[in-house]
């Protein structure tokens, strides 16, 4: 297929800056789109149709569907790739229509201005995300660089931070980074100094932990104490467990069925990849929403429902996890008939009804029975001794 859609990358100091073969995508353009500030840059004697973004976007994207064939360019700031629109359209219609020439971004400007290695760097966005995400990404030690909502994203990441037990953290804001009114603030989380700063900003953070400070791991098997709960919660070992015979990859997605508090679906989005929590009860609903937004996976879908039903129009799964009402008729079956090839199904069971499931279902379609005890110290007295938690029975199998 021929390109018919230049995707072009602008720094802040604009189209006079670009090499000779994105001026001459610009200059022969037969529609030109992107936001004000990037078509403000174009001449007025330029004969091309202008289209700003629509709110939302992707009615902007679908009205491209009809433009291909003609020579359209969208103009974009710094790498449209990173986090960028360049992303959305590629989805949208495929790598062979697009030539992008991207300029520098804002990460790597950022990178270049304070002297930290990308590769030693977390690099995220808050623009058009929940302030929450930030969560998944504090820890001691941890650099960030942040790509900003607006002016008063740099004050509400001092606020995360000093919540988390950060607040010793040091933030530099590098505002409207290449262009003639370039400008650096720095200082420390706790006496941050809340002025708004320029709207196209970018925030590196050097986190820094104090006493009590929150440090989870992304590893499977946070504690119990990091879920807010009703008891409906798997305990730590069991879901260190099920989250490896689960084995999580990167945006891939999973259906929590039966939730409860949500902590599988989390844990495995930490691990990088996509969920949706199906829960029945209202209530454990909006735990789920809780422990989410706290351990920095806002996205996470939460679906209030029953299985089967709650399950009919979701999108298909990579892996699915059945936590809660395997003894419900045909909520494994239609799981399994929904997974893709080569997915992961995993149930839990500590009833004997729910056990016999497991059983048939592994005389069905293979896979593993693992029968899973731990126990805990717990006082005795004055002294101490070891209480079982309750046995679990756990299937897995793949899909062929």
């Amino acid at each position: 297929m021929t390109p018919w859609l230049s995707i072009i990358g602008v720094g802040a100091e604009g189209i006079g800056e670009l090499s000779s073969a994105a001026r001459a995508l610009i200059d022969n353009a037969e529609i030109l789109i992107g936001g004000s500030r990037h078509l403000a840059m174009i001449p007025a004697d330029h004969p091309a149709e202008r289209r700003g973004w629509t709110s939302p976007i992707s009615e902007t994207v679908s009205e491209m569907k009809a433009l291909e064939g003609r020579r359209v360019v969208v103009l974009a700031t710094g790498d449209p790739m990173s986090y960028g629109i360049g992303v959305t359209l590629g989805r949208a219609f495929g790598r062979d229509t697009m030539t992008v020439l991207p300029a520098p971004g804002a990460f790597s400007l950022a990178a270049a201005r304070i002297g930290w290695a990308l590769h030693e760097t977390d690099c995220l966005t808050l623009h058009g995300r929940p302030l929450a995400t930030l969560n998944l990404f504090v820890r001691p030690g941890a650099r960030l660089l942040i790509l900003s909502e607006n002016g008063e994203t740099p004050a509400q990441i001092a606020a995360v931070l000093c919540e988390r037990g950060y607040e010793t953290s040091r933030l530099t804001v590098l505002e409207n980074m290449g262009a003639d009114d370039e400008a650096i603030r720095t200082g420390q989380a706790d006496s941050w100094d809340n002025t708004p700063a320029a709207d196209l900003n970018t925030v590196a953070v050097d986190c820094v932990a104090t006493d009590g400070a929150l440090a989870y791991s992304r590893m499977a098997g946070l504690p119990d104490d990091a879920f807010r709960n009703d008891g409906q919660l798997t305990k730590r070992v069991m879901r260190a467990a099920t989250l490896s015979a689960l084995a999580p990859q990167p945006r891939e997605l999973l259906w929590d069925i039966g939730a409860g508090c949500g902590s599988i679906a989390i844990e495995w989005m930490r691990a990088g990849g996509r969920a949706i929590a199906v829960e029945h009860r209202a209530d454990r609903s909006s735990l789920i929403a809780h422990n989410a937004t706290v351990l920095g996976t806002p996205n996470l879908e939460i679906i209030t429902g029953r299985a089967p039903e709650a399950m009919a129009d979701l999108p298909q799964p990579d892996a699915v996890f059945i936590g809660g009402g395997i003894s419900a008729a045909t909520i494994a079956e239609n799981c399994w008939a929904a997974l893709r090839p080569h997915g992961r199904l995993v149930a839990n069971a500590v009833t004997l009804e729910g056990e016999s499931v497991l059983l048939s279902l592994h005389s069905r379609w293979g896979g593993s029975l693992t029968r899973i005890s731990a126990s805990e110290a717990a006082p005795v007295g004055r002294l101490h001794g070891w209480q079982p938690l309750r046995t679990v029975t756990q299937f897995a199998a793949v899909k062929p």
